[in-house]
């Protein structure tokens, strides 16, 4: 069974040696700073967040810039292990977190897509088996064979994409939608994303978008200074 499950989890980073730091009260954005801010400093980016989804769950990540939203996702992906706490994830995971993350810019989109699903643990003739499949999705045509460093900031992120997607993720973080292409791409990924959480997947999805979140998602998280202020179901 797909799913994704946080116990008291926390994240603590270490304030830089020698940063020196004047009090703002009243600050709406960031973690919170402990112990001696100029040594042995250190934020605490998540607070104790638990909470479960499974199969078939869209949940949307909100709160401020700062509030730990992409901290919370890197920590679900494994790029960050938490300071305490227990993540547990059932299921093939992959992330959308920056377009152009794992891309090398002298390299076709062709190659890049070998390289992002060797990285991704797949076999090369998986990658092989899908490669049309992903290019005819990106609809890139020819610009395939051209260098990453040429392409648009829509034609990056409709390769990404496809790629993130072409082998039906169990489990999908996203930071913030996929904002650039046009509107007839954008309705393509929404079906594509529609259709993995028919299949019983997982998407969560961080964003600043209300209207975004209510239209994709089925439960919101709402995240502030790293702990979670609130957690609920939205109407069908």
């Amino acid at each position: 069974m797909v799913s994704i499950r946080l116990d008291n989890v926390s994240l603590r980073y270490p304030v830089p040696r020698g940063t020196r730091l004047s009090p703002h009260p009243g600050s709406k954005v960031g973690g919170r700073f402990g112990g001696n801010k100029g040594s042995g400093g250190y934020v605490t980016a998540l607070d104790g967040v638990s909470f479960a989804i499974e199969a078939g769950d869209r949940l949307g990540l909100i709160g401020t810039n700062g509030a730990g939203k992409t901290s919370l996702l890197k920590v679900i992906y494994g790029i960050y292990e938490p300071t305490s706490g227990v993540v547990r994830t059932e299921g093939r995971v992959d992330a959308l977190f920056n377009i152009n993350l794992g891309f090398r810019s002298h390299a076709s989109g062709r190659r890049n897509i070998v390289l992002r699903g060797l990285i991704n643990g797949w076999t090369s003739a998986e990658i092989e088996e899908r490669m049309d499949a992903i290019i005819g999705f990106s609809e890139l045509g020819d610009f395939i064979d051209m260098p990453i460093e040429t392409y648009s900031a829509g034609m990056s992120a409709r390769l990404a994409f496809a790629i993130a997607t072409s082998f039906d993720p169990e489990i999908l973080l996203m930071d913030e939608w996929i904002g650039a292409g046009d509107q007839s791409f954008q309705d393509k990924a929404k079906i594509r994303m529609d259709e993995m959480v028919a299949k019983a997947g997982v998407i969560v999805l961080a964003s600043h978008n209300d209207q975004l979140i209510k239209r994709v998602c089925n439960k919101v998280l709402t995240l502030e200074k790293g702990a979670v202020k609130d957690f609920r179901v939205l109407p069908a």
